[in-house]
């Protein structure tokens, strides 16, 4: 077995969180030299939670929040961590999702998405929830053009066939879902709600 400096190998799996991959490549030796060298000295290796966390805080980010706001960024960030707080959805998911019949709150919570969270738009994803006697096109254009996101970037609606018709009025121009597939900006928005909570 390689003779492999175990203070050395202890804080690059530990500390510095390395695999046993990257530190046979330090070493030029094969991983299985490495995983052979831990269990024979007694290094417990890392918990399939503790792997994911890691893989996770090594992802890159699809997104760059603004660190140094105005007054004015200052309230929009507020805004809409606060409209997140309220209308964001609340399942396992790991995206973000916000959903509302409201356009002012819709143009609102973008504009924090894009100016305070600094996301890439080709990221975005709107998910139209109407009835089935709406006009599904015009209510797409309509949000399409209110938001500024392509129409490619449009799933599949979803269209409820049952329903009172006295209802329907209620959403004029339906409901949409604003989505973002990234579980760290996800993470961010939560800890800025928490934050934010821990001031009042």
């Amino acid at each position: 077995m390689a003779n492999l400096p175990l203070k050395l190998i202890t804080q690059l799996y530990y500390k510095d969180k390395l695999n046993s991959i990257e530190i046979a490549k330090r070493f030029e030796v094969t991983p299985d030299i490495v995983l052979r060298f831990m269990k024979k000295m007694n290094l417990p290796r890392r918990t399939l939670v503790e792997t994911n966390k890691i893989l996770f805080e090594r992802k890159p980010k699809s997104f760059s929040s603004k660190q140094s706001l105005s007054r004015q960024e200052e309230k929009l960030k507020i805004a809409g961590i606060m409209l997140y707080w309220a209308e964001g959805c609340k399942f396992s998911s790991p995206i973000v999702d916000f959903a509302n019949s409201n356009p002012q709150m819709i143009k609102l919570f973008l504009e924090f998405l894009r100016e305070i969270c600094g996301i890439q738009e080709k990221r975005l994803r709107v998910l139209l929830y109407c009835y089935a006697n709406q006009d599904v096109e015009a209510l797409k254009k309509y949000w399409q053009k209110l938001t500024n996101i392509s129409l490619a970037q449009f799933t599949k609606p979803y269209i409820r066939k049952d329903f009172l018709p006295e209802k329907s009025g209620k959403m004029k121009y339906g409901l949409v879902h604003i989505r973002y597939a990234d579980k760290k900006l996800l993470t961010q928005i939560e800890d800025w709600v928490k934050e934010y909570l821990k001031k009042e």
